[in-house]
């Protein structure tokens, strides 16, 4: 059984769910858009 850190370690990386690019996740961030795409200007 995997400790709970290596659990964490080995997850892939999360992806913006509207263009695919790789997510530079923040410790409280539970959106699913890259900054890009989250950018209201936009």
């Amino acid at each position: 059984m995997l400790n709970a850190l290596e659990f964490f370690k080995n997850l892939p990386d999360k992806k913006c769910s509207k263009c695919g690019n790789t997510i530079q996740e923040q410790a409280d961030c539970y959106g699913n858009l890259c900054e890009e795409c989250d950018d209201p200007a936009r």
